[in-house]
């Protein structure tokens, strides 16, 4: 998940596109209370109602009993939970380079493991095997498959999918800048940056975990799912069964997918527009779903619809019809109202790229202001070459970031500040807690040690790799250090947003600000300290949100600490093994200019995250949005995020029985388009399609389908998708034999001029001269 956030400028859609349980209207709400049903009609342990949870959503979910004795931390969670971390791990690192990114997240290992769990409780021993000379002892098969042992294999395969975000900075050294990087500095830095944060969420976990107020939306969610799958299903004649069905849309995906990954890669875009006016720049600029505006391209393609945006399957209506109208303003008002206008010398470069281009509307020659030696600017070569360029687009984007930053903050205080308030007073009053965190008492904790040992060892290893190795990384030990403060201060405000509203504001760019001001000109430093600052607290918050499901599931802490730490190391080390790997046999890799035709290797988001390090590193904010720059207007965004929200809040505070007005949330308004460049109006199309139809229409006509099966067909499409290209590429392309050579194997979308400068005088190979 951390390795595709580098496909955007920053944090802004993370979990701003999230489920609100607070409006009845969502699918979500309905999806719960579908599932309220008890599973045993006699729990060994029961708490009446009257200690029940303080928050509605929760009591509406979380059942309020609790078997002690069920086995958790058993041979089949370490078997099938490694299996399926590893598994995901390496599938979602080895799509983060391809053209269309997707990432598969656990629920596809979730429904999977099932099936699996339940053959090997029927088939299995149960003969105890002892340790000589202790009392330890195990079994192959402890009894029947529980969901307790479901939901540690769960978190298991989601720290897998959870891939590490500095694999991008090993990416853009080997791919970007062709500079050495060592593989044990790699390693280090790897493994710190996805640990540091869980040795100070335990400092938090009393607050952010144990109390009732706490809840985490979110994990509700997950809760409804693992009480779905272990209801006894019948089979409807003539039906399929939650399992059936996953399997079916598996294989229907998996053989159809062979189409745009092999034969016609030419279906992720399809641009008509430009088939008809093939001479026209004006013509190929609106209709290039890669390169332009995208009006009436379309793929045929899941991957193409999910990559960079998510499932659009997961997303409730009023998030869909907020990024929808935020969207068609930026892409259809403000763009072409900037592009035609020339604002920013806007016709010099591409509309829809994440490059960077020096004044004469060329690609910015990097190496000539880096020093090879120090891999510093050089500020006399920079001031004698030229200001940094961006497309209006690319500058655009970034003013959203500075926008939905602010926007978030006024959001959540005008709307929610006076319940984050209460509930955080309660939690200080509550020591007793609820139901969940009474039955929890059954459990011993985990001991405070284990975080701060794992913080110590973290902490030493971070300032060794910055301190050692010739100081290769540029970050000095108190970057290091200073990284951590930042992270450890907003952990908790962060985390009460997160955990009350399932909202929360990124740090990707305020840590890439102060860092750029403090040392600039060192792109290393730059891309390591937003990494250790904001990586940790997304981390720490990750850690405490699969703690309070665990909570609700009643798993005892020491196994969900073992299991999360565990398999974050696993995952780290098959990440980079994966990258490494990639990096080092796939000729030109990131390179479109150089790749083959029909080659999927064009790392979009770590073309971002390179230009990134170029803009905040190498050339620093200064020179970029600051009175040296081009573009210090875009600092008013900032402005206008944090008013934004405000006639939204009176409007509905004004007009409360006009329930739609509540529904508009400026962040996710804002935040829209904020995948591109990376992502293409393409993406953007077919992800808007998918929505619309299945979580509008379908979820109003088709109600009883939709709970029962719209997150099934998805994983299902993620599945295919994802074991297909993995099969495909090892059986076919990496020995190099790629699809038969025709018109449709390119992964353009056959719009050469959309790319075009339409600047006067503006020479670029293969473009008219205007």
């Amino acid at each position: 998940m951390w390795a595709y956030m580098r496909c955007l400028p920053t944090n802004i859609i993370g979990n701003l596109i999230s489920i609100q349980p607070y409006h009845r209207s969502s699918p979500f709400m309905e999806f719960l209370e579908s599932k309220t049903v008890p599973l045993h009609t006699t729990p060994l342990e029961k708490i009446e109602d009257d200690v029940d949870s303080p928050v509605e959503e929760v009591r509406l979910t979380v059942p309020t009993y609790d078997d002690p004795t069920l086995p958790c931390l058993t041979f089949r969670t370490w078997l099938l939970g490694g299996i399926s971390c590893v598994t995901l791990a390496f599938l979602d690192q080895f799509f983060q380079y391809r053209q269309n990114p997707l990432y598969i997240s656990s629920v596809s290992a979730q429904i999977l493991v099932l099936p699996i769990g339940n053959l090997m409780a029927a088939t299995l021993p149960r003969r105890r095997y002892h340790f000589p000379g202790t009392e330890w002892s195990f079994s192959l098969n402890p009894g029947p498959f529980n969901m307790k042992e479901h939901t540690l294999i769960t978190m298991f395969a989601s720290v897998g999918a959870n891939t590490a975000y500095a694999i991008g900075i090993l990416t853009i050294m080997k791919a970007f800048y062709h500079r050495p990087l060592s593989p044990v500095v790699a390693l280090l830095i790897t493994n710190t940056t996805q640990l540091l944060g869980y040795g100070w969420a335990g400092l938090f976990r009393n607050f952010l975990v144990d109390s009732p107020y706490m809840w985490w939306p979110s994990t509700l969610i997950q809760v409804s799912l693992f009480r779905a799958l272990h209801e006894k299903e019948v089979r409807q004649k003539g039906g399929l069964t939650r399992l059936q069905f996953f399997l079916t849309v598996l294989i229907c995906s998996f053989a159809y997918y062979i189409i745009p990954n092999y034969l016609f890669p030419s279906v992720t875009a399809l641009s008509f527009v430009c088939w008809i006016w093939k001479k026209s720049v004006t013509a190929q600029q609106i209709g290039s779903g890669l390169h332009g505006f995208g009006v009436g391209s379309f793929a045929i393609d899941w991957s193409a619809a999910a990559s960079f945006l998510g499932s659009p399957l997961a997303v409730p209506a009023f998030a869909i019809f907020n990024m929808l109208v935020g969207y068609i303003l930026f892409m259809y008002v403000l763009m072409p109202i900037s592009y035609w206008s020339n604002l920013f010398d806007a016709q010099k470069f591409p509309i829809i790229t994440a490059n960077v281009y020096d004044s004469y509307g060329h690609r910015y020659n990097i190496s000539s202001i880096l020093e090879k030696k120090t891999f510093e600017i050089n500020l006399q070569a920079y001031d004698s070459y030229s200001k940094l360029n961006l497309s209006v687009l690319f500058a655009f984007v970034y003013g959203l970031s500075f926008a939905t930053l602010a926007a978030t903050l006024t959001h959540v205080a005008l709307f929610y500040g006076r319940t984050i308030w209460q509930e955080t007073i309660a939690s200080f009053k509550d020591s007793n807690g609820d139901v969940h965190t009474r039955l929890m008492k059954s459990y011993k904790p985990v001991p405070q040690w284990w975080f701060y040992s794992l913080l110590v060892v973290v902490t030493g290893l971070s300032l060794f790799a910055c301190e050692g190795f010739g100081r290769q990384l540029q970050l000095p030990w108190w970057g290091v250090l200073m990284a951590m403060a930042l992270a450890f201060i907003f952990t908790l405000p962060i985390g009460v947003i997160n955990a009350t509203t399932n909202q929360g504001p990124g740090l990707n760019v305020i840590s890439e600000m102060i860092i750029g001001y403090m040392l600039p000109g060192k792109p290393l430093a730059n891309v390591l300290f937003k990494t250790y600052s904001t990586i940790s607290i997304g981390q720490a918050l990750y850690f405490l949100q699969d703690f309070k499901l665990g909570h609700y599931m009643k798993i005892p802490p020491k196994s969900m600490f073992i299991v999360q730490v565990t398999g974050t190391i696993i995952s780290n080390m098959v990440c980079f093994g994966t990258a490494w790997w990639l990096l080092t046999t796939v000729k030109n890799i990131c390179d479109p200019a150089l790749l083959p035709p029909g080659s999927p290797w064009t790392c979009p988001g770590d073309t971002v995250f390179y230009n990134a390090s170029i803009i905040w590193g190498v050339v620093g904010p200064l020179r970029v949005f600051g009175n040296l720059g081009l573009y210090p207007t875009l600092n008013y965004f900032f402005l206008f995020g944090l008013l934004a929200p405000i006639p939204v809040w009176y409007l509905s505070k004004k007009f409360p029985e006009q329930k739609w007005i509540a529904l508009v949330n400026m962040p996710i308004l804002i935040s829209a388009a904020g995948s591109l460049p990376a992502a293409k109006p393409v993406h953007y199309n077919c992800w808007f399609a998918f929505a619309l139809f299945f979580n509008v229409y379908v979820y109003r006509r088709y109600k009883g389908w939709w709970a029962k099966r719209n997150y099934i067909l998805s994983a299902g499409l993620d599945s295919g998708v994802a074991f297909l290209a993995t099969i495909c590429y090892f059986a076919l392309q990496n020995p190099g034999i790629d699809g038969p050579e025709w018109w449709g194997l390119s992964t353009t979308d056959h719009c050469p001029l959309a790319d075009c400068p339409t600047a006067p005088g503006i020479q670029i190979k293969g473009c008219p001269v205007f």
